[in-house]
């Protein structure tokens, strides 16, 4: 079989199996092999099920050839990050603590995957218990930027942004609590998208920080992440973040008029402290649509000046009374990246969390004013670009700064607020990929996407694909 099926988005490879060009059997062995062969050089996957794949492709030919499409993903192969469960199989979370365990149930997403008749062809990397950003593992190995394998791909779903750009899985999900979907798909050159605090349920999901963990798509397009926040969108009881609220046509709101949106700007924040050439492109996006009518307003949000510490206080003090156990009996099991991590956030006092859920209150008050006047903000989605594997620093316009502060810098905030964030990759420079990202009202996921879908019809990538792929 032809490589080049391998490059098709996902949708486009749904209406391909639902047309006979291809059967569900053929593309997902065809991309088992692929994803095996190039595992080597990417490292983006744990763990493959190929048997159970192939059984569940071949339920999918029949049921297609019955007439029995259940959704435009019908029959897509796909991977899934390592802390999502399949119920009666492994999911390690990326950690040697984890390494054997088996969940009973089906997450969540996972269920609504199988439903809409998804094919899951195995387990992707990812930085330890989602805890990182640069997803060089010390238990599975780093995984390696399809782009440039010297590069870290973002994290913590770094598989998940190596496997889809490099052909490796044809859509995935990501995990997100300061960045972790936005993050890796901006490295990588791919639509991720954070959906609003409780639209997605995350039953059957390792928590990294309650209040701020979320689930989403992680695509080649946006039409892609659209048509699977269709399949994992919706209620689930047994998740007490789970909002019950109507799920949106998301695929048909990629239609929009450029003329009638307003797009806003917040210059103190997002445009400070940022890489010249990301600046330039994204601010390149700004004036396009201004050029097709769009509005653009200048949005002031002053509290985003103390959400760094808000966040890390947040998340640094969820995430050790999530593992305060495991610290206390199996430190050495950790990896040391993360051991330090969960320490450090064993220092925060009650007194210190309470406040940090002040400032997010004060946050989330700002944006919801701010977004009263604009469809969407538009910023950078990171400040800084990919360096080399092991590094702890990036280089910001000449000077050597912190990675995880920088990485988690401008996606941070709309964990704290739950408010939705695309990214959608918008240039190259130096041959890797620059993200932007657009923020939107609490469960406005379709003016989002319709954003996202007219800047990627301006083709600002001119058509760049990772290297490494098929």
């Amino acid at each position: 079989m032809s490589k080049e099926l391998l490059k098709m988005t996902a949708t486009e490879a749904g209406a391909a199996i639902h047309e006979g060009k291809v059967t569900s059997v053929e593309l997902t062995q065809a991309l088992l092999d692929h994803a095996r062969a190039l595992n080597e050089q990417v490292n983006a996957y744990i763990s493959f099920r190929e048997e159970a794949a192939l059984a569940d492709a071949q339920l999918a030919d029949e049921e297609i050839s019955a007439g029995n499409i259940r959704s435009p993903l019908h029959g897509v192969p796909m991977g899934i990050k390592d802390n999502i469960y399949i119920g009666g199989e492994v999911s390690t979370m990326a950690s040697k603590i984890h390494e054997d365990f088996v969940s009973e149930d089906d997450a969540s997403v996972v269920k609504r995957m199988k439903e809409a008749g998804i094919v899951l062809v195995g387990k992707l990397n990812m930085h330890e218990y989602a805890w990182g950003i640069d997803n060089n593992s010390p238990h599975f190995g780093p995984v390696h930027n399809p782009w440039d394998l010297d590069k870290v791909p973002g994290g913590s779903s770094g598989g998940s942004g190596a496997a889809v750009a490099s052909d490796m899985s044809f859509s995935t999900l990501g995990t997100d609590t300061a960045g972790s979907i936005r993050i890796p798909s901006a490295a990588c050159g791919l639509v991720g998208l954070k959906p609003t605090h409780g639209l997605v349920a995350k039953y059957g999901c390792f928590p990294l920080a309650w209040t701020l963990d979320h689930i989403g798509p992680m695509s080649k397009s946006v039409d892609d992440a659209a048509a699977l926040l269709q399949v994992i969108a919706g209620f689930d009881e047994r998740d007490p973040t789970s909002v019950e609220v109507e799920v949106g046509n998301y695929q048909a709101a990629l239609r929009g008029d450029p003329s009638k949106l307003v797009i806003g700007v917040e210059e103190d924040y997002f445009f400070k402290d940022v890489d010249s050439d990301i600046e330039k492109h994204v601010r390149a996006q700004i004036d396009a649509l201004a050029s097709q009518g769009a509005t653009v307003k200048t949005v002031s949000i002053p509290s985003l000046a103390y959400s760094e510490w808000a966040e890390l206080a947040t998340s640094l003090s969820e995430a050790s009374a999530i593992h305060h156990e495991d610290l206390l009996e199996r430190a050495d099991d950790f990896g040391e990246d993360i051991r330090f991590l969960f320490e450090l956030g064993e220092l925060f006092s009650s007194v210190d969390y309470l406040q940090a859920q002040q400032i997010r209150r004060r946050i989330k008050q700002d944006f919801a004013q701010a977004l009263e006047d604009v469809d969407v903000i538009i910023a950078p989605t990171l400040p800084v670009m990919p360096p080399n594997i092991g590094s702890a620093v990036a280089d910001l316009n000449g000077e050597e700064v912190d990675l995880i502060d920088n990485f988690i810098r401008f996606t941070g905030p709309s964990n704290l607020t739950g408010l939705p964030a695309l990214t959608v990759p918008v240039g190259v420079k130096n041959g890797l990929p620059i993200g932007l990202q657009i923020i939107g009202r609490d469960f406005g996921e379709e003016t989002v996407l319709n954003v996202g879908s007219i800047i990627e019809a301006g083709n600002p990538m001119d058509d760049k694909r990772a290297p490494t792929g098929a």
